[in-house]
């Protein structure tokens, strides 16, 4: 018989659930500056870029890729969360702002900016090594 919550998942799991509505909060409000740019530059859909404006482009190309990775992101965080709470979530945490900073840098029209968020790999590839671990740890090689 399956026990309560608080006796399957880990101690502090809250804190990775809420990295999830955070991260949630983000691609909202990637997708809403995408739809206020279509209204603002007038690109009708099913369009996905513009053949006149730069700014629009670039602001649908910090939504489009920060969707390429969110289902990759999501897979580790949630397998790093089940053996490390609280470090996958400040690593989560990491990615997530890493894409506002990705997003802002890229909605000035220069493309180059948008590595203002690089530092979300220090968030990607820790949860994907703490993944790693797991894995190593269910075989029992570490």
């Amino acid at each position: 018989m399956a026990g309560t919550i608080q006796e399957i998942l880990p101690q502090n799991f809250a804190y990775v659930i809420l990295t999830f509505f955070y991260s949630y909060v983000m691609i909202m409000y990637l997708g809403i500056s995408v739809g206020r740019a279509r209204k603002k530059y007038g690109i009708k859909y099913p369009q996905m870029y513009s053949d006149k404006d730069n700014i629009f482009n670039c602001i649908q190309r910090a939504h489009q890729n920060t969707l390429e990775v969110y289902p990759v992101w999501i897979l580790f965080q949630l397998i790093a969360g089940l053996a490390f709470p609280l470090s996958a979530s400040v690593l989560g945490v990491i990615w997530v702002t890493s894409r506002f900073s990705y997003a802002w840098g890229y909605y000035t029209g220069d493309p180059e900016k948008r590595l203002k968020g690089a530092y979300g790999y220090i968030g990607l590839f820790g949860v994907i090594l703490q993944s790693l671990a797991v894995a190593l740890q269910l075989l029992n090689i570490i």
